[in-house]
């Protein structure tokens, strides 16, 4: 069966970002027909003038609705899709000119009932930009998680560049209600249910992230919160990697109070993680402010997720609270 691909963007009062978005749509070196299905997740400012601006030049439909949150949204116009493959996208990504046409070659030779992308950073995007960039996706900080080549069968793809067959969609049901962590839920669910995901290398595009270091913290605390739920809900993931961030972020602390009493010794590894990672975010994007930069975000990515994870555990997992109940921001009901 030929694929045909549906591209599914929820979008949240950011015009500016679809602009940027689907201008990059119009250098993809793909000739073959595909769909993009924009999706208004309850915007106050819509993005319906900039969208009206593409129809001519690109096959846009566009649909809007109450605000259920990004996962519902996804789910919304998968079920409105013309195509039987779907690509999601967040609506802060550009893509590379060879975007689809890996993706197309990658599933002829190799087909994914679902599969999930790399990320990069632009060159035009800012320091900050750069420097999470290299927090969230280094191998010396996450693992290479988000964006090795060779991701194992425990590899979970994230919405930011994720694609998902219509079989898999209408037997998963699609995303669930938890906001940020519908990806690794539906990641999971699939598993379970024996569908084959992976990862692939080409697929990759530009994210910009978070824009400044407070949205940053923001972002990983959330991860933090969500992650404990998931363990909940599906035991059989918990991993020792997961308590890395607050092992971390506790020894950093516990290594500082020691220095000051005579024994810097611990302090002195930490010194030295920063300055591999400081070295290592200059030779990839040749700035010090970046290489700078990225300190700071590794630091707020630890600390967010770290103690986020530990509260959550406590309480998810430790005293059997109930997640929605105790944290009712990380879910959207319809």
């Amino acid at each position: 069966m030929e694929i045909y691909f549906s591209f599914i963007i929820p979008v949240y009062n950011r015009p500016q970002e679809i602009d940027e978005l689907l201008h990059s749509f119009q250098s993809l070196d793909y000739h073959k027909a595909y769909e993009i299905v924009i999706v208004e997740d309850g915007s106050e400012q819509t993005s319906e003038v900039v969208i009206d601006s593409y129809k001519n030049q690109l096959n846009i439909s566009y649909f809007k609705k109450g605000n259920t949150g990004p996962g519902d949204s996804r789910n919304f116009g998968m079920q409105r899709a013309k195509g039987n493959y779907y690509i999601i996208l967040d609506s802060d990504v550009i893509l590379p000119s060879y975007y689809l046409k890996s993706i197309e070659t990658s599933l002829n030779s190799n087909y994914l009932d679902c599969f999930g992308g790399a990320d990069r950073a632009h060159n035009s995007f800012s320091n900050i930009q750069k420097a999470i960039d290299f927090s969230m996706t280094s191998l010396i900080t996450t693992g290479g998680i988000r964006g090795r080549k060779n991701a194992n069968k425990s590899y979970e793809p994230r919405s930011f560049n994720m694609g998902i067959s219509q079989k898999a969609f209408q037997k998963s049901g699609g995303f669930g209600q938890i906001h940020p962590g519908e990806d690794p839920d539906l990641s999971i669910r699939l598993k379970k249910m024996n569908f084959k995901l992976g990862f692939i290398p080409n697929a990759y595009l530009y994210h910009k992230r978070r824009i400044d270091f407070n949205k940053f913290y923001n972002q990983v605390k959330k991860f933090g919160l969500v992650r404990p739920i998931l363990i909940k809900r599906f035991p059989e993931t918990q991993k020792i990697t997961f308590f890395f961030p607050s092992v971390f972020i506790l020894g950093f602390i516990v290594s500082l109070m020691l220095s000051f009493v005579g024994l810097p010794y611990f302090i002195w590894l930490y010194l030295i993680y920063f300055l591999i990672a400081f070295v290592s975010a200059f030779i990839k994007y040749k700035s010090f402010n970046v290489a700078f930069y990225s300190i700071i975000a590794i630091f707020i990515q630890f600390s967010g997720y770290g103690f986020a994870f530990l509260q959550s555990y406590y309480h998810c997992i430790l005293t059997d609270k109930n997640p929605q109940k105790k944290y009712p921001f990380l879910f959207f009901t319809k």
